[in-house]
């Protein structure tokens, strides 16, 4: 029940300022705008959160901060560009992503919407007042009409970030690099006021998330860089598109969104990108090496990269990228700088396993990303399961689903961890965490929404993220000599480099004639018609703990969530999912 009668005047810090009005939507859990918000209506779709069917339109919507996929900027910026945003947002936090979103539409497309950080006291005096309405000015909330500013600044002050420029800096924001590059600058310098970077630095290398195709906005800005006569200063690969680039026609795709992220994708390998088409680029020959520093976007890749890699990036929202790809140049802040690289909880297992399936990975995963929030863990009691890359790569996939924190360590198993000790600040006084086994079968029933209402599966979708070559063969020898049921169609998506990998070894061809379809350049939060077909009330099944979630809300369908065994099962008996291992029993 909202407070109605109190009177309240907060104050936050603007990072974009403005005034707006509107009904109060407030929650104290994060929200991942990609695959959790409808950009064209503005509904909160995220069917696991106390939000879920509410609307954002003329709102002024109260979060912690974002969560999971690098995408939510684009998704906020398509939320602004369709009318369907919220009128301002309040933060509790310093949020990045959702933060740079709007940055572009004032940036690029001159739209205003406030963006304030109030910090953890004043946002929970802010949660009382859900369901009220409030008024905005700049960092300014009230339950009352607040008087316009008397100047009105101009928003070259945004960039007085005291940000140390180097010569090459100044050269770029004067233009001497291009247009492109100069509005790149301009970006970047407001994001870095906002991360409270005081310089700049040089990176090797840049992964670009924002050519997935989420809208007429995001196809504006990367052919409005472009048309600047953008080319990337450093080499840039590029992530899952909304197509199979090669194949959308003949798979049926509707011509409209088909050709628009086609042209999106060409827009960006227009200015230098390489057509990698893939989420998982630390599968790819370029991926960087420990120490290494690099501008990556895409949550799960940032995630790999920063833990299991031990290379440096920053949780980089879409937009951004390719700002940094087009002048080098990237804020000197957050995981680049080694003292915040240090966990700040520490997560046991309160039960021993002698050994588990690859179902426990994404489960664990979820459940750590849950407890950790925005903070960095350091997991405790995993070394003796000997994880694979790809059990690290379904951990920290599942992991970057329900935290914004960029990385975790693993003690014993990721790179920078070999013992507790390496990865925490002596003397400090950490919190500890324990997770049990009924914490796992919660995460299970989560995951499984098909269980609330039990239909056959009719799709098993594996490749979120993207199948790697191992993976490819696991399935290949999970189904070999059995013959597919009729009633469940089955599709990989993987990047185009495992799947040449894997058609030289002869699994392709196999697996297409067990009945599997391959797609290359696409992935599942990006899948819909015709391959999944939202006639159908029957249930999706996964072995991925992301796709699981952000599914139910993208798809309109319930899914059942099992290991990548309990899939081939399925696929090859059909029927239903669901069974718990005997590891989680």
């Amino acid at each position: 029940m909202a407070n109605t009668s109190d009177e309240f005047l907060l104050t936050g810090h603007a990072y974009v300022k403005g005034r707006a009005s509107g009904i109060l939507v407030a929650s104290n859990l994060e929200l991942s705008f990609w695959g959790g918000v409808n950009t064209l209506t503005g509904e909160i779709i995220d069917r696991h959160h106390d939000l879920s069917r509410k609307r954002l339109r003329g709102a002024i919507l109260a979060i912690p901060a974002g969560r999971g996929s690098c995408s939510g900027s684009t998704a906020m910026l398509e939320l602004i560009l369709n009318g369907m945003g919220p009128s301002a947002i309040l933060f509790e936090r310093r949020e990045d992503i959702l933060t740079l979103g709007v940055m572009i539409a004032e940036e690029i497309f001159g739209k205003n919407l406030p963006v304030i950080t109030l910090g953890p006291t004043k946002f929970k005096e802010i949660l009382k007042q859900n369901g009220r309405l409030v008024y905005v000015q700049d960092g300014t909330i009230s339950d009352k009409e607040l008087p316009e500013p008397l100047s009105v600044e101009s928003r070259d002050d945004d960039l007085r970030c005291g940000v140390q420029l180097s010569s090459l800096d100044h050269s770029i924001l004067q233009g001497a690099y291009g247009e492109a590059s100069k509005v790149s600058m301009r970006i970047i310098l407001r994001m870095a006021e906002l991360l409270g970077a005081q310089e700049l630095m040089d990176v090797t290398q840049v992964h670009v998330d924002g050519c997935v195709y989420t809208g007429p906005g995001s196809l504006a800005f990367a052919e409005r860089l472009r048309d600047l006569g953008g080319k990337v200063r450093v080499p840039t690969t590029l992530n899952s598109i909304s197509v199979d680039q090669k194949r959308w026609r003949k798979l049926g795709v509707n011509p409209t969104p088909g050709e628009a992220a086609e042209k999106l994708g060409k827009a960006y390998t227009d200015m230098g990108a390489r057509p990698t088409f893939t989420c998982a680029p630390y599968l790819l020959d370029s991926a960087p090496k420990l120490g290494e520093q690099v501008a990556w976007a895409e949550s799960n890749a940032v995630v790999y990269a920063n833990s299991v890699l031990g290379a440096r990036t920053m949780k980089y929202p879409d937009f951004l990228d390719i700002s940094i790809a087009l002048t080098g140049r990237a804020p000197k802040g957050g995981p680049h700088v080694e003292e915040n690289r240090k966990a700040s909880l520490i997560v046991k297992l309160g039960f021993s396993l002698i050994s588990v399936d690859d179902a426990f990975y994404p489960l664990l995963g979820y459940q750590v990303g849950i407890l950790s929030g925005s903070r960095i863990p350091a997991v405790v009691g995993i070394d003796s399961l000997k994880p694979s890359n790809d059990d690290l790569k379904a951990f920290g996939a599942s992991f970057a689903t329900t935290s914004s924190a960029p990385m975790f360590h693993m003690v014993g198993v990721t790179p920078e961890a070999p013992d507790l000790d390496a990865v925490i600040v002596e003397g400090q006084d950490i919190p500890h965490f324990q997770v049990d086994l009924d914490d796992l079968v919660s995460c299970w029933d989560k995951l499984n929404s098909a269980m609330k209402n039990p239909q056959p599966v009719d799709l098993v979708s594996l490749g979120n993220p993207h199948f790697s070559f191992a993976e490819v063969r696991k399935f290949a020898k999970l189904c070999r000599g059995q013959v597919k049921n009729k009633d469940v169609s089955v599709v990989i998506t993987c990047g185009r480099s495992t799947h040449s990998l894997a058609s030289q070894a002869g699994l392709v061809t196999e697996l297409e004639g067990f009945g599997v379809r391959f797609l290359n350049d696409t992935c599942w939060c990006m899948i819909d018609e015709p391959i999944v077909s939202r006639a159908t009330s029957n249930s999706i099944m996964t072995n991925s703990g992301k796709y699981s979630h952000y599914g139910p809300g993208i798809t309109g369908r319930y899914f059942y969530f099992d290991s990548l065994a309990g899939c081939a099962a399925v696929a090859i008996r059909g029927g239903h999912g669901g069974s718990k291992p005997l590891w989680l029993r």
